[in-house]
C-alpha cells in the first residue's frame, strides 16, 4: 500500500471536519425548531421538513465520523463507504437545486396571491397594519398594487417627504382622516406599490435555499475528489527493494590483469 501525501491527509481532514460540523449545527438547528413547534398548531407541514433536517443531519455526521476514521487508520473500505455517501448526497443536492430552479414562478404566483388576499388593506389586524406601515415608511411605497388600496383611508406612512427623491402622486381623493378635512390641499403619495417588494423579499429565502444547496454541492464534491486522491495513492504500488542480491558494477573498460595472465598461458604453451 503506497504512502499518502501529508498534504492531501489534511486538506482531507479539514473538509471532513468543515461537514461534520455542518452536520452537528443542523442537527442542533432542527432540535431547537423542532422544540418551537411542539406545540404549534398547523404544524404538521413543518415537521415534515423537520424530520428530513433529522435523516439529512445525522447520515452527514456518520458519513464524515466514517470518512474521518478512514483517513486516520487509512481503511480502505471506510474511505470507500464515504465516497460512495457523499456522491449520493451531492445527487440529491442537484435534484432539490434543479427542482427549486423549475419552480421559482410558481413560488413566485403563490407568494403574489398569498399577498392580494390581504385585500382590503383596512380589513387587517392591529400587528398587520402595524407592519405593513413600518414596510412602507421604510422602502417608501404605498398599498400592495396602488395607493387605492387603502380606499379613502390613506395612512400618514404613504405620504413623501419633503425632501423625497421616489416618484409620487398627488392625492387628491377624499378622505376620512379629520387631518385632511382640515387641510383640503392635495397630499403627496409614494407612486410604488409595495407589492413587487414584498415579492421579492419572498423570493430572497428561496434564492438563498439555492445558493446553501450550492455551497453543499461545491464541498461536498470537493470532499468526493480528496477521498479518491487518497484511495489512488492509497493503491498505489510501492517497489520493495532486493535484499540479499549481488551488486555488479560495470567497468567502461576492461582490466588489464585479467587479460595478461591469458597472453602469459598462450605464450608458455
Amino acid at each position: 500500500m503506497g504512502e499518502v501525501n501529508i498534504v492531501l491527509k489534511r486538506s482531507y481532514a479539514c473538509v471532513i471536519s468543515l461537514i461534520g460540523v455542518i452536520a452537528i449545527l443542523a442537527l442542533g438547528f432542527t432540535l431547537f425548531g423542532h422544540g418551537a413547534l411542539f406545540n404549534h398548531e398547523k404544524a404538521d407541514h413543518a415537521m415534515k421538513g423537520l424530520y428530513i433536517m433529522y435523516g439529512f443531519s445525522a447520515t452527514t455526521l456518520l458519513f464524515a465520523i466514517v470518512g474521518a476514521f478512514g483517513v486516520c487508520k487509512e481503511k480502505k473500505w471506510a474511505l470507500i463507504v464515504f465516497a460512495v455517501g457523499m456522491i449520493l448526497g451531492c445527487l440529491y443536492f442537484i435534484v432539490n437545486e434543479t427542482f427549486l430552479l423549475i419552480t421559482v414562478p410558481q413560488v413566485k404566483k403563490a407568494i403574489e396571491d398569498e399577498y392580494l388576499r390581504m385585500l382590503p388593506l383596512s380589513n387587517l389586524s392591529q400587528s398587520d397594519l402595524l407592519e405593513f406601515h413600518d414596510l412602507q415608511r421604510e422602502s417608501h411605497c404605498c398599498g400592495l398594487t396602488s395607493f387605492q388600496d387603502w380606499g379613502n383611508s390613506i395612512p400618514e406612512s404613504c405620504e413623501c417627504g419633503k425632501d423625497s427623491t421616489d416618484p409620487c402622486v398627488d392625492n387628491s381623493r377624499p378622505s376620512n382622516d379629520f387631518q385632511d378635512i382640515l387641510d383640503p390641499r392635495p397630499r403627496r403619495i409614494y407612486a410604488k406599490p409595495c407589492l413587487a417588494l414584498m415579492i421579492q423579499q419572498g423570493l430572497w429565502i428561496v434564492h438563498l435555499a439555492l445558493g446553501i444547496m450550492m455551497g453543499f454541492i461545491s464541498l461536498w464534491m470537493l470532499s468526493v475528489g480528496l477521498c479518491i486522491a487518497i484511495l489512488c495513492q492509497m493503491n498505489r504500488r510501492v517497489k520493495a527493494p532486493n535484499v540479499g542480491s549481488p551488486k555488479v558494477s560495470y567497468l567502461p573498460e576492461p582490466k588489464a590483469r585479467t587479460y595478461s595472465i591469458l597472453n602469459e598461458a598462450l605464450e608458455d604453451a
